[in-house]
């Protein structure tokens, strides 16, 4: 039997080994055993997912809509079921777990009841040159989509590529993550009700191979959340067969934090940004830079802020383990650092670090080139540091190569402050609050991966344009044929520098 234990999140299997467990962060129980899938049990899915595809496309926007409000209700239904399966195989609070299946079910809706009107066919602008021509845009699915999803967000994220997938008209075939799989073969299980007739949404489990299987597998696209390193092994292993790839990575988000903010708003908001969920959010808060003028009182706060959240397994506890157990060296090895070059724990520190949890912790004073700082701790830690203005703020904040969210307090300038920031998502006097909104899309740029996923970009992201234009009647002028008229091509030209000259000679004047 292959465990956790005895294999980490990518490594490889031998043929032989055809099973793997799923653990209890908290414990280390076995909570299930899951099938390793082979290369070629991926690619009897999506083979056999081809034709789903094809039958699900064919109910249209409407008779899709019916059957994902169906699902919905039944997540509904369901909803204290999984979030006991999502708190025991990933560790977080049965509350937290409650909330991230709510979020799942504000996008499911969103995505099945506006997918018609973002990707059915509209005309568009006619051209003054072809004015007899109608033109028109419609959205067609890729057909098969492979989706590969995290452990930290283990059915609200995947959920914002099944989801909207899905409403676009594709099968999907999903990989969850093998520390959560548990909790995707119930959102799978749960949507075979809704769907009897085909496998239009499939399960596939196992580690980095089963992954790369489904990225070599000709699925039409191929929707990743991850790390960085890991993203790119998954865009190579694409570019073998021009799969399109949406990344959705990790990053080192920051909150700025100006003269003018509301400072038990911003303390308040910092500890839970970096802390719920013991720190595993790709969007969670990791870097805090607050103005010298208010910083004193700021860090004052956030030390008050910091002590009330507890980690724990039980009820009453505000954030559960650390889910790979990996993570807890890749925790204390920034904390360790940071303290080595300078830095301060002012809450916390390396006795904070007792696996599977980390206790809250809050650092000053780090260096902006330690590990800290510059990546991605994953983990109920806090770098704070003092900066001269705004404008600093900002430059530190935009200093990395990732970008994915952002969070800003101000009471006056606040989207002044967003505007100038680097980042896929920015909060003003809040945090992460962009991930629940349905209509706002979500994902980053640079090493933070590129892509959407929620929204109207999120739909569009599963479908590709087809432009057609139709002739409405004979034109008086054929450009496209080698019979045209001398004379009207003549007058054609010079209405072009009538209408486009113009310009020119203004500007000169």
């Amino acid at each position: 039997m292959v465990t956790r234990r005895s294999i980490g999140r990518v490594s490889a299997v031998r043929p032989d080994e055809a099973r793997f467990d799923s653990l209890d962060p908290a414990t280390g129980e076995a909570i299930d055993s899951f099938p390793i899938s082979s290369a070629a049990e991926v690619a009897a899915a999506v083979a056999a997912a081809r034709p789903a595809a094809l039958w699900w496309e064919g109910l249209g926007f409407d008779g899709r809509e019916t059957r994902l409000r169906e699902w919905v209700r039944i997540l509904t239904m369901g909803m204290d079921d999984l979030a006991a399966l999502i708190h025991r195989e990933n560790g977080k609070p049965l509350i937290d777990a409650r909330l991230e299946v709510v979020g799942v079910l504000e996008h499911l809706h969103w995505a099945a009841t506006h997918a018609g009107g973002v990707l059915g066919r509209h005309t568009v602008g006619r051209s003054w040159l072809f004015p007899n021509q109608k033109p028109s845009v419609g959205y067609r699915p890729y057909g098969v989509v492979g989706v590969i999803g995290p452990w930290n967000y283990p059915v609200f994220t995947p959920m914002g590529s099944i989801a909207y997938a899905l409403a676009a008209g594709n099968a999907v075939v999903f990989k969850p993550s093998e520390y959560t799989p548990a909790v995707g073969r119930w959102l799978v299980d749960s949507f075979r009700p809704v769907v009897p007739e085909h496998p239009v949404l499939q399960l596939v489990t196992g580690y980095g191979d089963t992954g790369a299987a489904l990225c070599r597998s000709g699925v039409g696209k191929l929707a990743f959340t991850g790390s960085t390193a890991t993203a790119k092994l998954v865009m190579a292993t694409c570019a073998q067969t021009l799969t399109p790839v949406l990344l959705e990575c990790g990053s080192k988000d920051a909150l700025v934090v100006a003269e003018d903010a509301d400072l038990a708003a911003a303390a308040q908001a910092a500890v839970w940004g970096g802390m719920s969920n013991a720190g595993q959010t790709c969007v969670g808060v990791e870097r805090v830079y607050a103005v010298d003028a208010i910083y004193d009182e700021f860090v004052a706060r956030l030390r008050a802020e910091v002590r009330k959240p507890r980690a724990g397994s039980d009820a009453h506890a505000d954030y559960g383990p650390i889910t790979m157990p990996g993570q807890v060296a890749i925790i204390r090895r920034h904390v360790d650092d940071a303290l080595e070059h300078g830095a301060t724990a002012v809450v916390g520190g390396p006795a904070a670090v007792r696996p599977p949890y980390v206790d809250p912790t809050i650092l000053v004073d780090v260096p902006e080139d330690r590990p800290a700082v510059t990546e991605e701790t994953f983990g109920p830690t806090l770098t704070v540091a003092r900066v001269r203005n705004v404008d600093e703020a900002v430059e530190r904040a935009n200093g990395t190569a990732f970008g994915l969210s952002s969070a800003v307090f101000s009471r006056t300038r606040g989207m002044e402050i967003a505007g100038r920031l680097r980042a896929g998502m920015t909060s003003i006097n809040s945090v992460i609050t962009f991930a629940v909104i349905p209509s706002l899309p979500f994902g980053g740029v640079g090493a933070s991966g590129f892509g959407r996923i929620h929204g109207a970009d999120g739909l569009r992201e599963f479908a590709w344009p087809h432009a057609i234009v139709s002739q409405q009647a004979p034109a008086p002028l054929i450009l496209q044929s080698f019979g045209r008229s001398p004379l009207l091509t003549k007058a054609l030209f010079s209405a072009v520098r009538l209408r486009y000259g113009r310009a020119r000679r203004s500007l000169e004047h």
